[in-house]
């Protein structure tokens, strides 16, 4: 994400931040941070000559340390717009004092040193949150394939970006250590994934489909290449998926049931010892490639971006759906909807179908003038209350406001500050009325009159 662009109805905002969500449903005020990208994007035309000029490379995120970038950089080849930003940790200009040489060469003079960071904010009437996911950092825990010390064991996700046509290698499959065409590519499957010891206990769902697809890949691309599989259990349930995995496997990719104990190097190839549960018999493979097949985590920051919006997420760190199958693109603060893999691992059909469901949930949001909501909420008694503001401490969805209230005391007028409910953001969870030591708070319908009074009648 590289630039800003506005249409007559839409402010797009990349290269930001999200730094504050207050508010509700239908009445949001988010605070975005638009981080100083050093070029006045209103003059630059993106034609290329800064960064191609530019003396400082840097590893590509992009093609996750594979390839080279400059320190004035797009992102990625179809960034909208196409236009550069720079990087400040590498830039000399910014690090030495010395260099502006994107400066001089630029024919538009839209090179600025000085840009600062600016708050920005917005009023929004729903908020859809996709923040995507990360790969499981197997390099800290699988002592066993290397430590990530070997230039050869790579991710799928490196694989992809070595089998693009805009990747490093103009979509050649070759070896990063040496830039070889590998004939015999082993591919490792739930590194990370389904392993309680030192992963995660979930499945991550798209390894197995991706890895049917590399294997096709190096079959495909480098002929009389051999290619293994280890994995622990093929799942494949989607629509024509099973028969994919077939073909695969009727093209000559060797699947192996069982799991690598070792990756080792031995003079230019790596030797990757594993066993076949099925024949019950070790096996070892001279590999010139080995991908692992890495689990899907929660995005870096996600749990920051929760707290920020107000809802929350599971054991795992995704984040929590009002309902996992009624209201799955819902969370519990109303006006707040999940997109993609931050809700769980997901392939991209069905990260496409709960974007295009939290899309329609928001049109359907803003189809009514009014809203129907929850009579069950949380009700304060302001003449019983005494200020501590410990219900707003613990309640989860910020419903809980702070109130002035004016009273008589011995002939004066006085002002006093109670708690007082958002009844667009109180969801009726009942936190709040157990922290209350006055009891000034309760939850409509669940009084404690009214709770013993169900209870005196159960009992007759």
């Amino acid at each position: 994400m590289v630039a800003a662009a506005q249409h007559p109805n839409i402010t797009l905002f990349t290269y930001a931040e999200v730094e504050k969500v207050e508010g509700y449903i239908g009445n949001f005020e988010v605070t975005i941070r638009q981080k100083a990208r050093s070029v006045d994007h209103s003059k630059c035309t993106g034609c290329g000559t800064c960064w191609e000029k530019c003396p400082t490379k840097v590893l590509s995120e992009y093609n996750l340390g594979l390839g080279m970038r400059k320190a004035i950089y797009i992102s990625f080849p179809q960034a909208v717009p196409n236009k550069p930003v720079i990087d400040r940790q590498h830039c000399r200009q910014f690090t030495m004092g010395k260099c502006g040489v994107c400066q001089k060469v630029c024919p538009a003079q839209a090179i600025d040193y000085q840009q600062e960071d600016q708050l920005v904010k917005e009023q929004v009437g729903a908020i859809v949150v996709a923040t995507g996911y990360d790969l499981f950092e197997w390099e800290q825990a699988y002592g066993e394939y290397g430590y990530g010390r070997y230039p050869d064991v790579i991710s799928g996700l490196q694989f992809e970006r070595l089998n693009n046509a805009s990747g490093p290698t103009g979509g050649k499959i070759l070896r990063p250590s040496d830039g070889k065409e590998p004939k015999n590519v082993v591919f490792i499957k739930c590194v990370g994934s389904r392993d309680a010891a030192k992963g995660k206990e979930y499945c991550s769902r798209t390894c197995c489909m991706y890895t049917a697809k590399h294997a096709h890949q190096v079959l495909e691309k480098i002929p009389g290449s051999k290619v293994y599989v280890f994995y622990m259990d093929v799942r494949t349930p989607g629509k024509a998926y099973e028969e994919f995995y077939l073909r695969t496997v009727h093209e000559g990719a060797r699947y192996i049931r069982g799991r690598v104990s070792k990756i080792y190097p031995e003079g230019d190839h790596l030797v990757v010892m594993g066993v076949d549960t099925l024949l019950g018999r070790p096996v070892e493979v001279a590999a010139d490639l080995v991908v692992l097949a890495t689990a899907m985590v929660p995005s870096k920051g996600s749990a920051e971006i929760a707290r920020i919006v107000g809802f929350s997420t599971d054991q795992d760190g995704f984040f929590m759906e009002s309902h996992p199958k009624l209201r799955p693109v819902e969370t519990n603060t109303a006006g707040v909807f999940l997109a993609g893999a931050c809700q769980g691992p997901k392939d991209i059909p069905d990260t496409v179908a709960q974007a295009s469901a939290a899309a329609a949930k928001v049109c359907a949001l803003f189809s009514h003038s009014e809203m129907a909501v929850d009579p069950m909420i949380a009700h304060v008694n302001q003449a019983l209350c005494s200020g501590c503001l410990e219900c707003k401490n613990v309640c989860p969805y910020r419903a809980i406001e702070t109130a002035t209230v004016t009273e008589r005391v011995g002939g004066k007028t006085v002002e006093r500050t109670v708690a007082s409910v958002n009844t667009g953001l109180c969801q009726g969870c009942g936190a709040c009325t157990v922290a209350c030591r006055a009891g000034a708070i309760n939850v409509k319908g669940f009084t404690n009159e009214q709770v013993l009074a169900e209870v005196d009648a159960l009992c007759l």
